[in-house]
């Protein structure tokens, strides 16, 4: 933690009171670095989306507004606030104002259905929730099922009774709340979803350590030092768009890398590869993160030629495996402006491969093509066989474990399935790998049995899946899988054991999921079976089921 000691509180803007006045002093966090870049050069641009252009000074004013109307709704340091927003310049805003104020911010993600976005809601114990206009139903119905029942803030008008966040906002100072007392060590400050059963969903709470990291890593790379996830930036001249969900570990990543070093902020609203392509050209954007099916779709567009985007100096990819095919066409496009990165949701940041090594590195091992980097600074990795605690040689396959400052603290309210996950700051990351004698690091499987579909490449949980099938009339046993698909990576299909002279309709599984579960859960295929093949432990047998799937007919 980087203490300030002299000089006015970071983030406070000139003429307005500070700490420093008092005789008093805090740690700086994140915001604070965001908030010294706003308080300098108040006309450049600081969040775009479209026609809504901020400028630094606009954007600080808003900021601290939507800390004070947070403030007026009862909430205060340690309370958890549900995001459950789209891309939106706002969006942004809410999320630092939730921390500046010394709330823990709770991300809610759009694809989860109305069960499972209930007990999400419940088991993050949020007081209160911000939803987009867009979800104001859903919002509105989770937190009808919750128990503890949080209050309903809309972010701008909405057709539900709830108050308008944004018009509170309006009416408030816009000078800088309070400062609130530092987290502690051990207090989430972030909490992401990241799957669990249907009912218990889990939830990685981080601590401000991640953001103490993310603000080292970013002066790293203005040094053109770092682990490569974005080029030195010149602040007030680079450009970096959000692409992917502001409420995922991507979106959320890439934000507070752009903000914290002083970069203006483009966010689309939705990715669809034209559009992109014009944001990209038009608002000159020199840094981006894309997950692979982006990439792609963004390769495959007619107007995506060679020179085509000049401003272009990153493009970080992550989230799912990718294509080495696609990736060295991707550096004949846009030339050697290509990073990879890996994380989870448990630990943001684990490996990185910075452009010019991955560039120089594949051209005399083509096989790096397939690996996601090393560990960045401050992270340990092992590769370790099942239940071990030692590390395996380089080359041979196990589970990847890491330790770090990006590691979570925990699943938040969840001390068995936290046990069952970390061990003397080691998290089991359920991804199975291996590492070269360079520490590259190389992913072969997923031990958890994450699905990454869609257009985003999001997550599609099994487990949450596989109980809500089981559910349904008829369903004796089921299993989901992902199997390769051309457009998304990875399609959702599922197993089903029927129940004697039951008969399941594959439309109507396929309905039903939708409706509880969300389009992104919704089958592709569906295979059905008078029984599931089991392990030796009584376990359904993925792997045999894996084999049939892309058995030859006949």
């Amino acid at each position: 933690m980087i203490i300030n000691t002299q000089g006015a509180e970071p983030g406070t803007a000139p003429g307005e009171g500070s700490e420093a006045a008092r005789g008093t002093f805090r740690p700086r966090t994140y915001v604070d670095h965001v908030l010294e870049h706003w308080n300098r050069d108040e006309d450049t641009e600081a969040l775009v989306q479209g026609a809504e252009r901020l400028t630094r000074g606009q954007a600080r004013r808003r900021l601290f507004g939507l800390g004070h109307a947070l403030r007026r709704q009862g909430l205060g340091p340690g309370d958890g606030v549900g995001l459950f927003l789209a891309n939106r310049v706002d969006s942004v805003l809410v999320q630092l104002a939730v921390h500046l104020i010394g709330c823990r911010v709770v991300f809610l993600p759009p694809e989860p259905g109305p069960g499972e976005l209930a007990a999400l809601v419940e088991q993050s114990g949020a007081r209160a929730v911000v939803t987009d206009p867009l979800f104001a139903e859903r919002a509105a119905d989770a937190a009808v099922r919750s128990v503890h029942a949080p209050a309903l803030l809309s972010l701008g008008p909405c057709a539900r009774q709830c108050p308008d966040l944004l018009a509170l906002a309006a009416e408030c100072p816009d000078e800088r709340p309070d400062a609130v007392p530092a987290p502690g060590a051990d207090e989430a400050v972030t909490v992401l979803y990241t799957g669990g059963t249907l009912g218990r969903p889990k939830l990685a709470a981080h601590s401000h350590r991640l953001y103490d990291t993310l603000v080292d890593l970013a002066q790293e790379d203005q040094q053109d030092s770092g682990p490569g996830f974005f080029p030195p930036m010149t602040p007030g001249t680079d450009r970096v768009l959000a692409a992917t969900l502001l409420t995922h570990g991507s979106g959320h990543l890439t934000s507070i890398q752009a903000l914290v070093t002083g970069a203006a902020l483009v966010v689309l609203p939705e990715f669809e590869p034209g559009a992109a392509l014009s944001v990209l050209r038009e608002e000159r954007v020199t840094a981006t993160m894309f997950v692979p099916p982006m990439l792609y779709g963004l390769l495959d567009h007619p107007e995506c030629v060679p020179g085509a985007l000049p401003a272009l100096r990153r493009i970080v990819v992550g989230g799912a495996a990718c294509s080495p095919r696609r990736l060295q066409q991707a550096v004949d496009v846009f030339g050697p402006v290509l990073s990879q990165g890996y994380g989870q949701s448990e630990a943001l940041g684990i490996t990185a491969f910075g452009a010019a090594d991955l560039a120089s590195g594949a051209a005399r091992r083509p096989e790096l093509w397939s690996s996601c980097g090393r560990a960045i600074s401050g992270v340990e990795i092992e590769i370790r066989a099942e239940g071990g605690t030692a590390a395996l040689p380089a080359g041979q396959v196990g589970e990847v474990c890491v330790k770090g400052e990006t590691v979570m603290l925990g699943y938040h309210r969840d001390p068995e399935r936290t046990a069952a996950a970390l061990h003397d700051g080691w998290l089991r990351t359920g991804d199975v790998g291996r590492l070269d004698a360079e520490g590259h690091l190389y992913l072969v499987d997923r031990a958890k049995d994450i699905i990454v579909t869609g257009s985003t490449s999001d997550n599609v949980y099994s487990r949450v899946l596989e109980d809500f099938l089981l559910t349904l009339p008829g369903v004796r046993d089921a299993a989901a899988l992902g199997v390769p698909d051309e457009e998304y990576g990875e399609a959702v299909h599922v197993f089903l054991a029927t129940a004697g002279n039951t008969d399941v309709d594959p439309a109507e599984v396929g309905a039903a999921v939708t409706a509880e579960l969300g389009d992104l859960y919704t089958p592709r295929g569906t295979t059905l079976l008078d029984r599931l093949p089991t392990t030796k432990v009584g376990k359904v047998d993925k792997k045999a089921l894996r084999a049939a799937w892309s058995a030859p007919a006949g």
